[in-house]
């Protein structure tokens, strides 16, 4: 269990400047419904566009692509 005291207001002094995009950040990062989805979408070489565009929706977030390399 976490030593943290919520009530202490000196807890949060990091989040409390955090803009909205990291906050949002944290949140995702911590919960394991998306821990999992994105561990499935990264173990596949190439996910479809189709499986990209579902957890973009279901999360609200893209990744950057990588460029492909020529052969």
């Amino acid at each position: 269990m976490q030593s943290i005291d919520w009530r202490n207001p000196a807890a949060y002094k990091r989040i409390k400047d955090l803009p909205p995009a990291g906050f949002a950040w944290e949140y995702l990062r911590r919960n394991e419904d998306y821990r999992r989805d994105v561990e499935r979408l990264t173990q596949r070489r190439e996910p479809a566009g189709e499986e990209v565009d579902a957890f973009a929706s279901r999360w609200g977030v893209r990744f950057r692509t990588r460029p492909r390399r020529a052969a």
